[in-house]
């Protein structure tokens, strides 16, 4: 592999200083091994000129499913529950190994197009292991795991499990995919919320999680209803349930945490539980607004999801960051979740949620090699002079000024070329896996 030499840049670079320098940065293998002002290449460096650009860490997704992206604009318009049961779990039911594949490699293709390179990912309950080889051959980094379903009510046939079966498939997966490609890729387990779970599942994954060092994934408190039903269920509110049976601590990382009462966001700092926010998914389902401002107050790490294709509908970091800036001020005042601190969750608290800050979520010599660049000599961020570059990215930007991403010291994307997926393929695809999966699930075809 030989070195990348991005020269003569604008590197926001989120070090603690989150100093922003204009110069070059040298990537030597898989991570980066200096940033100065000026460094001479040598003989066989691969040399990218990125005058005028910008070079930010790339942006990590904390909450993410690669397998519901063929399901982009079929969900449309429906609470969370009503997503899920007449939309979402018919079609996850529909899955085969092929449309796993294809709808991860058309979401994969889209986070690295926006400058998105590591994921947090949860899949259906079964072929996962097609989204793994997604991932695997796409480059991008990942925390990914099978979604874990042993109860419910009207859930598919084809997403029924019994709990053995489930731990057992989950293990086997950690057992082939933790740690491959030198780590790029991690195993999460996924329990998809309390509601799909026994908590003779949930007991044996808080177990395993700590007998294999890995993380735990699952959904928690986006919904009134599903709130309700938990309650009903074990007599405790979601947080209090999960701390109740061990679940919490800085290994777990839960979704949208829209409905929390006090009591449960105290427990979340005292255990050091990570939370993605997801505004887009969120206000598209009408789930709510979760209260970031007070979680950040508290010295809760918070991190940034688009969530899935069809509850969104894209997997847009820079509409999630834009979002989030702007929800929270109109109950919390102008200067509320600002630019840098958006930047932030979408970069480096977003590493500390995934137990990597010492490795990427910065620009700094000895970090990971994951970064984008971006062109932001467009009309809609311009003026340039005078300007905060965080400001111009978070409030002005959009995921197509990303010319380049770099994931691993691998380039994937360059120049708006993707180089390990091939994306006519994929959009082909897509458009034939999707007509198959709408027959089989019942649903049908709309128009």
């Amino acid at each position: 592999m030989k070195n990348i030499l991005i020269k003569n840049a604008e590197i926001i670079t989120m070090n603690r200083k989150e100093k922003i320098i204009k110069g070059d940065l040298l990537i030597v293998g898989d991570r980066i091994s200096e940033i100065a002002p000026s460094i001479s290449p040598e003989p066989d460096d691969k040399v990218i000129d990125a005058a005028g650009k910008t070079v930010i860490p790339g942006f990590i997704q904390t909450h993410i499913h690669l397998c519901q992206t063929l399901f982009r604009g079929k969900a449309d318009d429906l609470e969370l529950m009503d997503w899920l049961r007449k939309r979402i779990w018919p079609l996850e039911a529909a899955h085969d190994e092929e449309s796993i594949y294809v709808s991860a490699m058309l979401g994969i293709g889209e986070l690295i197009a926006g400058g998105s390179t590591t994921i947090v990912d949860m899949e259906t309950v079964h072929h996962t292991n097609e989204a793994f080889e997604a991932i695997a051959k796409s480059g991008i980094r990942a925390l990914s795991g099978k979604v874990m379903m042993d109860k419910g009510e009207d859930v598919p046939e084809g997403l029924q499990e019994k709990t053995a079966a489930s731990i057992q498939e989950s293990v086997d997966l950690l057992e082939k995919w933790n740690g491959h490609d030198q780590g790029r890729i991690r195993y999460a387990f996924a329990p998809r919320f309390v509601i799909s779970c026994t908590e003779p599942l949930l007991t044996q994954v808080r177990d395993l999680a700590a007998t294999y060092n890995v993380y735990v994934h699952t959904h928690a408190s986006e919904n009134r209803g599903e709130i309700a039903i938990v309650e009903r269920e074990t007599g405790m509110r979601n947080i209090i349930y999960l701390d109740h049976i061990g679940l919490t601590g800085p290994r777990l990382l839960l979704a949208h945490c829209i409905w929390l009462s006090e009591e449960e966001k105290e427990i979340i700092r005292r255990c050091g539980v990570h939370v993605s926010h997801c505004p887009g998914s969120n206000l598209k389902l009408a789930s709510g607004i979760a209260d970031v401002t007070h979680m950040s107050d508290m010295g809760i790490n918070l991190g940034l999801g688009a969530d899935g294709a069809p509850c969104n509908n894209n997997l847009n970091m820079f509409q999630e960051m834009r979002l989030a800036a702007l929800i929270h001020k109109p109950a919390n005042g102008p200067t509320a979740m600002d630019a840098r601190h958006i930047f932030r969750m979408a970069t480096i608290d977003g590493a500390r949620a995934v137990g990597m800050g010492k490795d990427i979520g910065s620009l700094e010599p000895g970090k990971k090699a994951d970064l984008a660049i971006l062109n932001l000599n467009q009309f809609h961020s311009y003026p340039s002079f005078d300007s905060d570059p965080i400001s111009r990215i978070v409030y002005s930007a959009a995921a197509t000024d990303v010319e380049t991403t770099i994931i691993n010291g691998r380039i994937v994307m360059e120049n708006r070329q993707m180089k390990t997926i091939d994306k006519a393929l994929v959009l082909k695809e897509a458009d034939r896996s999707i007509k198959r999966l709408l027959k089989r699930s019942g649903i049908g075809v709309s128009i």
